[in-house]
């Protein structure tokens, strides 16, 4: 039972370089569809997330502007306080809550990474394996 390992091929060399190159041009191409197609999905979801805060801060807004209002009147009325007093008292409470929300948020947005690395890392690999001479 002898076995003949050696088996002939009819590929050439350069038939061999060019389906390999054939084949990472594919894969390049692949790569940048899938991060095009990544980077359209999350504009989409930041887009629709967008949306939804702005109309949740403009109702947010108005309904701060009003009871912060009434807060000023409230204090005028049963503190005695004069209108001038409510205000700077209201004014500096709601200032002192906006500034701590305004810190939190710049450090939450410092953590925040809107491309896919893992699929950039990847394209950017292909790229530079693609303009390299061989």
């Amino acid at each position: 039972m002898s076995a003949n390992l050696h088996t002939e091929s009819n590929a050439s060399l350069a038939e061999l370089v060019s389906g390999i190159v054939h084949d990472a041009q594919n894969l390049l191409g692949q790569q940048l569809a899938l991060f095009k197609q990544e980077v359209r999905e999350d504009f989409q979801k930041t887009r629709d997330a967008a949306v939804s805060l702005v109309l949740a801060s403009a109702l947010l807004l108005l309904g701060a502007i009003l009871l912060s209002l009434m807060c000023v009147y409230l204090l005028h009325e049963l503190a005695g306080l004069p209108l001038w007093g409510g205000f700077a008292i209201v004014g500096g409470v709601l200032t002192a809550g906006g500034a701590v929300l305004g810190f939190q948020a710049r450090e939450q947005f410092r953590h925040v990474h809107p491309l896919p690395e893992k699929t950039a890392k990847g394209l950017e690999e292909n790229l530079e394996w693609k303009t390299k001479p061989t």
